[in-house]
């Protein structure tokens, strides 16, 4: 045979051999994403846009966005359980019962002194377990009084600083056409915020109750002012999530969430104020929960370090993609400090009133140490007070017991 072909069949035989095993080593590492349905329009082909372009840094990397209608919180605990079907990075609220079930990845490493400043403390308690961070915050929402400017000017009002101012401009602004104010159909919701209204919190730093029977029943009995002062609107076609109510002029004030804001803004522009749940008195505090959502990596990925690093490019890196996504497509706030203050649309009122609220008064909705049988109690508590009036004190001190005995339960006393 002639040498040359002997040479070239050689050759040939030996490409065969490797093209094989150099695209194996070139197979893509693939990160499945999950994602709730987001209301807002254009936040599906926004997570895709972001995606794209980690892929484009990153060739080897092919992110997988799956897009959850309906109930997300069902598909994914069905998910986690079998590995095969559970997705590498998800978004989620960090709880103990997560944290000791395995469901989320210590990020500790991602955390500079400099970036735990940056989120704050609440923050960083939304994400942490026994002080350990399992989650990067991705956006804030939260609850606010909305109300018009002009109103209040004609009225001769000021925002209430305290709950007794709150109810005097709630009748001051009830009329024979329109409620004074609207807290959702059942009247009461938001109640139990004005537990962090008297200054008390739900968990001390030390893992103890940070409020007494009578904090409870200050709260409660103040709210039951509320009520019963013939102010509220109830029966409305929408509830407290819904801006309706506010722009069709049923009420003059009107608790909503961020979400609202656009909305409402289009309708009203620059007459548009907000405050806060004022305080129950003069020794207490303003007060706004802090919700939005939270970006876990599940530490049984087969993909572990490169769905960290996917998180991390997200959500810490990225502080244009952060902006983008909490106000592009509707109205949020970056949880971060240095985000939100670089964030255009919230340098003026009333947004930038939203994040001074946050950064001031906000606290976490939920805590590590807290369960949904002490929110039960305590939401029992407040209903039977408000509604059906109960004596306060009994059932705060009922209450009390009820959590109380949770916590020792879940600290092992």
């Amino acid at each position: 045979m002639n040498m040359k072909r002997i040479f070239w069949l050689i050759l040939a035989i030996s490409l065969l051999a490797i093209v094989p095993g150099t695209l194996m080593a070139q197979e893509q590492i693939v990160i499945k994403q999950w994602y709730h349905q987001y209301g807002e329009a254009g936040t599906q082909e926004a997570v895709m846009k972001f995606a794209e372009e980690y892929m484009a840094l990153h060739p080897d990397i092919k992110i997988e966005v799956t897009w959850i209608p309906g109930d997300y919180g069902a598909r994914l605990n069905t998910a986690m359980a079998v590995p095969e079907e559970a997705p590498d990075v998800y978004e989620t609220q960090v709880n103990r019962d997560g944290a000791l079930a395995g469901l989320y990845t210590d990020l500790s490493d991602l955390y500079t002194p400099e970036l735990i400043d940056d989120f704050g403390a609440a923050h960083m308690a939304q994400v942490s377990i026994d002080g350990i961070p399992y989650g990067i915050k991705m956006i804030d929402d939260t609850g606010v009084i909305y109300y018009l400017k002009s109103q209040f000017e004609e009225a001769g009002l000021q925002p209430p600083t305290t709950f007794d101012e709150f109810i005097a401009v709630a009748q001051a602004l009830t009329t024979d056409d329109q409620a004074g104010l609207f807290l959702g159909n059942g009247g009461t919701f938001g109640a139990v915020q004005l537990l962090n209204g008297t200054g008390a919190t739900r968990i001390t730093p030390e893992g103890e109750l940070g409020f007494t029977a009578e904090d409870i029943a200050k709260a409660a009995s103040k709210m039951k002012e509320l009520y019963d002062s013939g102010t509220l609107l109830t029966g409305a076609p929408t509830d407290w999530w819904d801006p309706s109510v506010f722009l069709d002029g049923l009420a003059a004030m009107q608790y909503g969430g961020l979400w609202s804001m656009p909305a409402i803004l289009e309708v009203y522009g620059d007459d548009v104020g907000v405050f806060a749940i004022p305080a129950i008195d003069a020794d207490g505090t303003a007060t706004a929960w802090i919700g939005g959502w939270t970006q876990v990596v599940n530490p049984k990925s087969p993909n572990l370090e490169a769905a960290v690093a996917y998180a991390n490019w997200l959500w810490i890196e990225n502080t244009e993609i952060q902006k983008e996504w909490a106000l592009a497509y509707g109205f949020h706030v970056p949880p971060r400090a240095s985000v939100a203050a670089e964030a255009e649309p919230l340098q003026n009122s009333p947004a930038l009133d939203v994040v001074q609220i946050l950064q001031q008064y906000g606290y976490p909705e939920g805590h590590e140490l807290w369960n949904g049988v002490m929110g039960t109690a305590l939401d029992d508590a407040f209903n039977r007070i408000i509604k059906e009036g109960s004596d306060p004190m009994a059932e705060a001190t009922a209450a009390v017991e009820i959590i109380q005995t949770e916590l020792d339960a879940i600290q092992g006393e």
